[in-house]
C-alpha cells in the first residue's frame, strides 16, 4: 500500500522556519487545543488532502537550488506533524538521501517510541513552548506538559539542535516569573541553539468565525515591540544566570 499524508497547505521561500530558505509543510491534524491557534483549520485529522511521499518530495525538490544557495530546506509544521509520524519519516528520509535539510516544527506532545525514527532524520527542531506550568498549560493548549518534557529531555539525550519559540501572551505568558520559569526549564538543554520570544497575534481569527466558533482571546491585545524585546531580555538574562551557576 502506498503510504498517503493529510496535508493542509505547503509554503514556498519560507525565511522564518528554520535556516535559509524553506520549503514548508502543514501537515493536518493537532491534538492540542491551543487558545491562540492561527491555523484553526488544522486541528481535523480527517481534514486537508491526501498525497504521496513522492508527491511531495517532487515539490521539495524544484527548490534544491534556492536551498544550497542560502543553506535551507526542507520544515514539516501543522497542525502536529508528528501525528504522521510515518509519512514525515519517509519525507525526510528521502530528503536527507538528497542532501537536502530537514526540520520538524513541533509542539512536543508525542510519545517518544512513535518519533524514534523520525528524529534519526531530523537535523533540526522548532519546539514551541506555550507555557512552564502545567495548570496554565491545560488552560492555554488543553494538554499537560508531561509528554512535552519528557520529548524536551529525550532530545537533549540524543542532542538534536533547538530553536526554541515562545509566544508572549499578555495576561498568560507575559510576567517576569513565567519568564524566568521558562529558562529554568531549558537551562540544563546543551542543544538549545536559539530562543525566540514571538508576539501573540490575532491574524488567524477568522479561521474560528469561518468555523462557527468563539475565538476567546478577542480581549486579549497584541504585545508591542518593546514588550517582545523586554521579555526576550528577562528570559535570555534568567538563562545566562541559570546556565553560569550550572
Amino acid at each position: 500500500m502506498t503510504l498517503t499524508g493529510r496535508i493542509h497547505s505547503f509554503e514556498s521561500f519560507g525565511t522564518l522556519d528554520g535556516p535559509g530558505i524553506r520549503f514548508i509543510v502543514f501537515m493536518q491534524g493537532c491534538p492540542l487545543r491551543c487558545l491562540y491557534c492561527h491555523n484553526r483549520d488544522t486541528w481535523d485529522p480527517k481534514g486537508g488532502i491526501e498525497f504521496t511521499v513522492d508527491q511531495v518530495f517532487q515539490k521539495v525538490e524544484s527548490y534544491r537550488n534556492f536551498f544550497a544557495y542560502s543553506g535551507g530546506g526542507l520544515t514539516v509544521s501543522g497542525g502536529e506533524p508528528t501525528l504522521q509520524a510515518e509519512f514525515v519519516t519517509e519525507l525526510f528520509k528521502r530528503c536527507h538521501a538528497s542532501g537536502i535539510h530537514t526540520a520538524l516544527d513541533t509542539s512536543g506532545f508525542v510519545e517518544i517510541d512513535r518519533v524514534k525514527e523520525l528524529l534519526n532524520f531530523t537535523d533540526l527542531i522548532l519546539l514551541d513552548i506555550k507555557h512552564p506550568e502545567e495548570n496554565k498549560h491545560l488552560e492555554i493548549t488543553g494538554v499537560g506538559t508531561y509528554k512535552i518534557k519528557k520529548f524536551m529531555h529525550y532530545t537533549t539525550q540524543i542532542g538534536i539542535p533547538l530553536w526554541i519559540r515562545y509566544v508572549l501572551i499578555p495576561g498568560y505568558t507575559d510576567n517576569e516569573e513565567t519568564l524566568k520559569e521558562t529558562a529554568f526549564l531549558l537551562c540544563n538543554m546543551a542543544n538549545v541553539k536559539k530562543i525566540e520570544v514571538l508576539p501573540y497575534h490575532s491574524l488567524g481569527k477568522y479561521k474560528w468565525e469561518r468555523l462557527g466558533e468563539n475565538y476567546k482571546l478577542s480581549h486579549v491585545r497584541e504585545p508591542s515591540a518593546e514588550d517582545v524585546r523586554k521579555a526576550s531580555r528577562i528570559l535570555h538574562d534568567c538563562l545566562s544566570l541559570l546556565t553560569n551557576k550550572t
